[in-house]
């Protein structure tokens, strides 16, 4: 089973177990509607835990887990993060895409010559940036319109114009 990641426990609040969650994701209400999440420092470690309650405040979700009771017990899980199974995804619009299914692309560039594939992708505050894996080295091209061309996930490819300014 695939885990993805949706948010970090920042911080408990109060005395009865409620979770201040930085949410990562663009569609911060499924923290409304989500009944179960998992908890962990990492995908392979986290277990699932039943959602008693979630809201939305101030661009935060708070939330109350069965068997997170106590400002303790809260305490313990602050620094771990929260993950949803591949089924409880947000359905995407077309011109959208999860990061899981970018990296891992092939990149070519505007003649249809392969440059390497998608590392990683990195959230910067003005947009995303595609780590390139090309030629024993990693190259960042920012996720913007006058350097992405197209972007096939059912090609499995990413065309980038002009990427010679970036080497």
């Amino acid at each position: 089973m695939e885990l993805y990641l949706t948010g970090n426990v920042l911080k408990p609040k109060g005395l009865k177990g409620e979770l201040k969650v930085q949410p990562v994701t663009d569609y911060p209400e499924s923290f409304m509607k989500r009944r179960e999440l998992y908890i962990g420092k990492t995908p392979e470690d986290a277990v699932p835990r039943r959602v008693l309650s979630a809201r939305l405040y101030q661009g935060f979700a708070w939330i109350v887990f069965d068997g997170i009771g106590t400002r303790e017990e809260a305490e313990a899980v602050v620094g771990c993060h929260l993950f949803v199974t591949t089924d409880n995804l947000e359905p995407l619009p077309d011109d959208r895409a999860y990061i899981h299914d970018l990296i891992g692309l092939e990149v070519l560039d505007e003649r249809g010559e392969r440059i390497g594939r998608v590392g990683d992708v990195l959230q910067m505050p003005a947009h995303d940036v595609y780590e390139i894996e090309t030629a024993g080295r990693k190259v960042l091209v920012p996720a913007v319109e006058d350097f992405v061309e197209e972007i096939d996930l059912r090609k499995g490819i990413m065309v980038l114009r002009r990427f010679s300014e970036f080497l």
